[in-house]
């Protein structure tokens, strides 16, 4: 074999990728078949991935679990920010795509690729996420994408991956999903006409549950410290057993529309009920545990980041700075928050926290002061009133 044609192909184990390592291993290249898993993957997966990534012709296959880094370097400043696309979409498998890249990149240097090559179409989002991160890391290695710069159709895929004695189930499915410890994304079927949604069936997790139950989520400086009064080994597990409660109710179903980095509108469901249950929570701690500017400014920045992850600009500098300002934000945000959970949909109780700012010694809201006295709520007001009665002094014709 030719030492000089090694290419890592981001291997998911679907039909674009598949074809494309065999077609580069027919074509001569060394095959490396990399995936990179962000919580999306099953043991079962996997290990049906290796055996076929071999059967293709690949000369190694390597399962990159970056779950844990993807959570440390920026799930959780989704989190401290609240971020949800559109006030609806909370990033799910489109910011797990930044770290999926990096590390296919970093294993292609590691093995000294010359080429990466992914299944990316050229009518989508993901192309430009994996392109952009490999353009930066890898700015020497050849990017290699067939299906999109050949324009080939599901068939013509299929019919070669069967003429070279590969043969699977690729069925055409009605929808497309991408399944991340974020959340699932739903394209297809009725969401390509926008006078419908999606039935009940087109859904991976369905309704399992009907009592009402509560769910206690315990913040430590912004982070999942505890569920149920439970300690879990990383927050990565805490996530995955709250989305395990929150899914048998059917919660966290919603569609976004939005603009792609590609300039289109497009049309995403998806079901994400730990990042519907945190965001939430979390949202609701920090009214009472930060200040009105802190709660404004954090919400400013918190959305950049948001749109820069979604638009493939993890690596913009910016975004550490943005991470700073979030995480010096949370340095009061600790406390246990109360949900009610019902079938899809739950609502928030309350919270329990020493940072309340609610339990304020200078008065009640609407009950009692204890902070300033009459006099001075009257000479208060009179001095707030003060440019508006300069105004209306002036231009009397005016008042409303």
């Amino acid at each position: 074999m030719n030492e000089e044609k090694r290419v890592v192909v981001a291997f998911s184990g679907g039909l674009d990728t598949s074809y494309t390592v065999m077609r580069l291993a027919q074509e001569g290249w060394q095959v490396y078949a990399a995936c990179a898993n962000t919580g999306g993957f099953s043991e079962e997966q996997l290990r049906k991935n290796e055996e076929n990534a071999y059967r293709l012709g690949a000369v190694e296959y390597r399962t990159l679990d970056v779950t844990q880094e993807y959570y440390e370097k920026s799930l959780r400043y989704m989190i401290y920010g609240n971020v949800l696309r559109n006030n609806c979409y909370p990033i799910s498998v489109s910011s797990e795509r930044i770290f999926q890249a990096i590390a296919i990149a970093r294993y292609a240097q590691e093995i000294g690729a010359q080429a990466i090559a992914h299944g990316s179409t050229g009518a989508g989002n993901d192309q430009i996420r994996f392109d952009m991160t490999f353009l930066v890391m890898c700015p020497d290695i050849e990017i290699i994408t067939l299906t999109r710069d050949e324009g080939l159709s599901r068939q013509a895929e299929v019919d070669y991956l069967n003429q070279h004695g590969f043969h699977a189930d690729f069925a055409k499915l009605k929808y497309s999903y991408n399944v991340g410890i974020w959340g699932t994304s739903i394209c297809g079927g009725e969401l390509l006409d926008s006078r419908q949604n999606l039935p009940e069936e087109a859904y991976l997790k369905q309704v399992t549950r009907e009592e009402e139950t509560e769910l206690k989520i315990t913040f430590e400086k912004g982070e999942i410290a505890k569920v149920d009064g439970r300690t879990f080994p990383t927050p990565v597990d805490a996530i995955q057993y709250i989305e395990a409660v929150g899914s048998s109710y059917g919660i966290g179903r919603d569609c976004n529309v939005g603009d792609t980095i590609i300039g289109i509108k497009g049309r995403v469901a998806f079901e994400a009920a730990a990042p519907k249950l945190i965001i939430e929570a979390h949202r609701l701690l920090e009214k009472y545990t930060l200040s009105k500017w802190q709660q404004y400014w954090k919400e400013q920045v918190a959305q950049w980041y948001g749109m820069f992850l979604h638009e493939s600009q993890y690596m913009e500098p910016v975004m550490p700075d943005i991470e700073a300002m979030l995480t010096s934000s949370q340095r009061n945000v600790s406390g246990t928050v109360i949900l009610r959970l019902r079938p899809r949909g739950f609502e928030l109780v309350g919270v329990d926290s020493e940072n309340d700012l609610l339990k304020s010694p200078l008065g009640e809201y609407g009950e009692a002061q204890r902070g300033w006295t009459p006099e001075e709520a009257k000479g208060f007001i009179k001095l707030m009133s003060t440019p508006l009665r300069v105004y209306y002094g002036i231009h009397k014709d005016e008042k409303r």
